[in-house]
């Protein structure tokens, strides 16, 4: 896979993870099921140049698959939010 664009798929945007932006420097995506925690963390690093701590991914019932990536601390992911027009 070469394009980030084919790894993310939109991101998530609900009240817990808008909550996660605030408290925890968290952003949550849709991403494709056959993603890999690296995969998604080059994904979201070459997109939105910042740089990516942690990712947590989970499979929802409805078969999607969900990615909570925390940004690094000198990186704000209400800035990155506020860029993707969802915060």
């Amino acid at each position: 896979m070469r394009d980030p664009n084919e790894v993310i798929i939109r991101p998530v945007v609900t009240e817990a993870s808008l909550e996660g932006v605030d408290s925890e420097n968290k952003l949550a995506f849709y991403v494709i099921r056959t993603a890999n925690k690296n995969t998604i963390k080059w994904a979201v690093e070459s997109l939105y140049d910042v740089v990516v701590e942690k990712v947590n991914t989970l499979i929802m019932p409805d078969g999607k698959k969900k990615a909570f990536v925390r940004l690094a601390p000198e990186y704000s992911a209400a800035e990155v939010a506020t860029n993707l027009g969802i915060f």
